[in-house]
Formats: C-alpha cells, sequence, structure tokens
C-alpha cells in the first residue's frame, strides 16, 4: 500500500508539473463600447483604448507628449518642410503574419485617404502623396508645410493595418482587424466584449507580460466601481471623481489620475441636414445666451469635485495654446436674457442628446436647471455613445454633448471639428475665413506664428460657437493591486507594455 500511495503520489506531482502556467488576464471596464474596429473608420476614445493595444502606429506619444518611435524608428523633414521620410522599423510582422514594410505603410496611408468612409482624410489632407522609397523608407510629399502632420501619425492615421485583411475586407475590416500590435483581435461581441489575445511575433515582446485582455463596456461609473471590487474587473477607466476618496481609502485598490489635453463641448446643428432649421442652429444670439446661462466652475466642482477646470475654447486654460484675451465666461443670466430677447423670443425649446453614463447626465442635468432660468426649455435624450456619435454624423440632433480626448497638437483639438470638409464636422459649420487661419496655422513651423492664427480662429468660434465648450477634465483610473506596471498618460490611453497581473 505504501507503495502504492507513493507512486500515486508521484504521478499526481508529474500531472501537475505536466499542466501549463497560469495566462494572466487583464479585464478592462471601459465607459463606453467602441464603434467599428477599423482606425481609418473609428471616431471613440474607447476605440482609441483597445487600438493602443492592437494596432501601432509610426510613433507614439509618450507619457510627457514627445512624439518617440513606435514602428517608424527614425524620421527627418527636408529644408522646405515639405518632404518627411521615415525608416521602418526592421522584422515586425502584422497578426496575419504578412511582414510590415514600406510598401505596406504607403498602402494604408493611400487607404485612409481614399476609402469613402475613411474619417482620416481631413487629417491626412495635406500629404500630395506617399511613397516607399526603399524596403523599409517611406516619404510623404505634402502640399504645403504640415508641422502638424507626426502628430497625426501618432493616432489612427498612423495606425498600420494588414494591407492582405484590408484588400480583403475593404469597409468591413472592422469585423477581422490585422494590425501590428502587442495583442491581435480574437472576438468582439457588440455592446459586451472586445477580447485580444497576446501576439506571439509581436516586436517588441519581451515588454508584454498580459496573455489575454478582454475589453467590457460598461456606462455606469456605480456598475464598472462595484465589478472591478468583486473582481470580475482588474482596471477600469474614467473612475467617477465622487468614487476618487473610496477608492484612495480602498487597501485592494490602487488609483491613478492625469489632467487630460481634450475637452468637453456641446455640437450645435449649424447646417446638417433638416434639422439644424431651427433657431439654436441659425441665431448664433441664443447660442452666446446659452453659453452665458452655464456657470462652468460650479459645474466642474459640483459633478467633478474640482478634478476638472471650466473652459471655453479647444485648449485647456493652462496650455500655451489657449487665448488669454477669451476668458472662460462667468455666468450672466441677465445677459442670456436679453439675447434671447434681441433674437425674437421668450423660451426656447432644445433637444440636447447625452451620453447614457451617469457622470454625463448629471453634468448635463445641472446645465438643464441652468439654462431654464435664463430661458430655455431643454429636454434630454440619452443613449449609447456610439449611437450618439452616429447620430451627430447623420445630423440628427438638435444639440449634442460629446467630449474629445484631446491631440498633442493644437490642430488636433480643432481643424476637423470646424473646418468646412473636416472629418468630423458634424455642425456643418462652415467659415471661410477660419478654415483660412488653420490651415495657416498648420503650414507654420513658427509656435508665435501658429498662436496667432489659433487667436484669431477661437475669436471667430467664440463669437459664432458652433461648439459650445464646458470644461476639461482628469483621466482618472483604479485598479487591483494584483497589477502594476501602468504608467498614466494626459492621452487617456491604457499601454499595456510592462504592465503585469499576479495572482
Amino acid at each position: 500500500m505504501k507503495r502504492l500511495a507513493k507512486l500515486t503520489t508521484a504521478l499526481l506531482a508529474g500531472a501537475l508539473f505536466a499542466l501549463p502556467a497560469m495566462s494572466a488576464e487583464l479585464r478592462i471596464g471601459l465607459q463606453d463600447d467602441a464603434d467599428v474596429l477599423d482606425p481609418a473608420q473609428s471616431r471613440t476614445f474607447v476605440g482609441r483604448i483597445v487600438y493602443t493595444a492592437m494596432c501601432d502606429k509610426l510613433v507614439d506619444v509618450s507619457p510627457d507628449l514627445k512624439i518617440v518611435p513606435q514602428l517608424a524608428t527614425e524620421w527627418n523633414w527636408s529644408a522646405d518642410g515639405k518632404e518627411l521620410t521615415m525608416k521602418i522599423r526592421e522584422g515586425v510582422k502584422f497578426h496575419d503574419e504578412t511582414p510590415l514594410d514600406a510598401a505596406a505603410v504607403v498602402a494604408t496611408i493611400e487607404r485612409n485617404m481614399t476609402l469613402p468612409e475613411s474619417r482620416r482624410k481631413s487629417e491626412l489632407s495635406s500629404v500630395e502623396k506617399v511613397e516607399a522609397t526603399g524596403p523599409l523608407e517611406v516619404k510623404f510629399t505634402l502640399k504645403a508645410p504640415d508641422v502638424t502632420l507626426l502628430a497625426q501619425l501618432s493616432d489612427r492615421a498612423g495606425m498600420i493595418v494588414s494591407p492582405t485583411a484590408a484588400k480583403e475586407l475593404g469597409a468591413n475590416f472592422g469585423s477581422k482587424p490585422a494590425c501590428a500590435g502587442p495583442f491581435k483581435f480574437v472576438e468582439r461581441v457588440q455592446q459586451d466584449r472586445i477580447v485580444l489575445e497576446k501576439f506571439a511575433d509581436y516586436w517588441d515582446k519581451d515588454k508584454v507580460f498580459i496573455d489575454k485582455v478582454t475589453y467590457l463596456p460598461i456606462p455606469d461609473t456605480t456598475v464598472r466601481l462595484a465589478n472591478l471590487r468583486s473582481g470580475d474587473l482588474d482596471f477600469i477607466e474614467r473612475l467617477a471623481p465622487t468614487d476618487v476618496a473610496s477608492v484612495k481609502g480602498d487597501s485592494g485598490l490602487k488609483y491613478d489620475a492625469v489632467v487630460n489635453i481634450g475637452y468637453m463641448a456641446l455640437y450645435a446643428n449649424i447646417g446638417n441636414g433638416p434639422r439644424a432649421d431651427n433657431p439654436f442652429g441659425k441665431d448664433k444670439r441664443l447660442r452666446q445666451a446659452f453659453s452665458l446661462a452655464i456657470d462652468r466652475d460650479a459645474l466642474t466642482q459640483i459633478v467633478y469635485e474640482g478634478t476638472a477646470v471650466g473652459g471655453n475654447q479647444p485648449f485647456p486654460p493652462n496650455s500655451p495654446w489657449f487665448n488669454k484675451a477669451i476668458p472662460v465666461p462667468a455666468r450672466d443670466v441677465e445677459k442670456a436674457k436679453a439675447l434671447i430677447k434681441e433674437a425674437g423670443f421668450d423660451r426656447v425649446p432644445i433637444e440636447m442628446q447625452i451620453p447614457n453614463n451617469p457622470v454625463a447626465q448629471q453634468m448635463m442635468q445641472i446645465v438643464q436647471s441652468m439654462v431654464a432660468e435664463a430661458g430655455f426649455d431643454v429636454s434630454l435624450k440619452s443613449t449609447e455613445f456610439a449611437t450618439l456619435l452616429d447620430e451627430q454624423t447623420r445630423g440628427n440632433y438638435q444639440l449634442s454633448r460629446s467630449d474629445w480626448s484631446g491631440r498633442v497638437d493644437p490642430d488636433g483639438n480643432v481643424h476637423q471639428f470646424v473646418t468646412c470638409k473636416g472629418g468630423i464636422n458634424d455642425t456643418k459649420y462652415c467659415n471661410p475665413e477660419v478654415d483660412k487661419l488653420l490651415n495657416e496655422a498648420r503650414a507654420s513651423t513658427d509656435d508665435a506664428i501658429r498662436k496667432e492664427k489659433y487667436d484669431a480662429a477661437t475669436a471667430i468660434l467664440n463669437d459664432e460657437l458652433p461648439v459650445i465648450y464646458l470644461g476639461h477634465q482628469s483621466w482618472i483610473w483604479a485598479y487591483k493591486n494584483s497589477v502594476s506596471g501602468f504608467v498614466p498618460s494626459p492621452d487617456g490611453m491604457i499601454r499595456l507594455q510592462g504592465v503585469k497581473k499576479e495572482g
């Protein structure tokens, strides 16, 4: 019996040693569901979070907001600023095992510029042509100098996709995306989950310690935090400011925060289809009155517990690009009433669509109450965020709350939203003078000249108000003690290189 017991023990031990090591899965709670998983077509912030794991870019952004190498190892500008030459990293593979070379970069950029459904066209509008000048060298030739191009290539416009997959799937690329990031696509269930797994042939695989990452859209901040505490999630983005103190006092959780480079805003339908034909869309005095009826400081204190700052421009007040000649306005209900009366109205009905997350809903309920005192009767229409953006694109809205995560270069916070042919100009606002100023700002490498152009453009935009800016929030993350190595960044991305999960 003793010999049998020993033999059984030995066999069990052998079986245990034969088992594979436990794989590390990271479950991340997102505030919204991503839209289409095609870098050429997408526009959501959470989509960019997924891409950070799935789709490497030509260049990336460091936590101190510097442009750093990723798929491109080095680059240089010609003396006249009209040619950008990039060296492409050697030995990189796409998730479908095809090689990433200069030809693949050219194919992706041309796809971004020509695909009918592409939202990257305005971001790359300065590019005359892109060509492979060697197996691992690419040259961008520009129509005019465009200092913003590198910043564009640090985001979706610079995410290189497999030409094989892009050709096969076309506009349906998002159904089975193949990029060159640390994690490859496994499955997606709309409104439920996006699953990625570690890509064994990733060029920088030594920095990847997670085997599988699952993104779960949970719009309710309270539910998101409850899932983190229960262990159903390991990591959440956009923790509600009201929960910060609770998380800081929880010994099982960690917390990180950083002020972002984007903004919170309201978009007025100026000329996007039949629904633009209403007084609020046609008369800037009503939009000015609406803006004046809002107490931005009170909003950021009540809703964001002081973690956000009020704003009235595409750039936060602490940005070097902020126009100090147009300070954030104090609330002025009497002036708002006078403007409404001047426009020929007593009460002004408005339907405002808002995202279905509790923080945004609380904020817009307060705005609804504030502007009612001036003469606006606002009805709130709550919807899932990807649907909200779709409605904005179609022009099926009157006033819409949508936030922008921000870009390193100021151009990325304004040009595509308000220029006549801007890729995400959902308001369909169009002013040739604004176009001229913003295009000239793109063309200059002199920051002083660029500042003059942005100042002049923001002065016009502040008067016409196609976009009513509300403020600038912080990115706030919470995660389990078992997670380590996360580095917060002002762009709000969750970079998984270096991140580990124990247990």
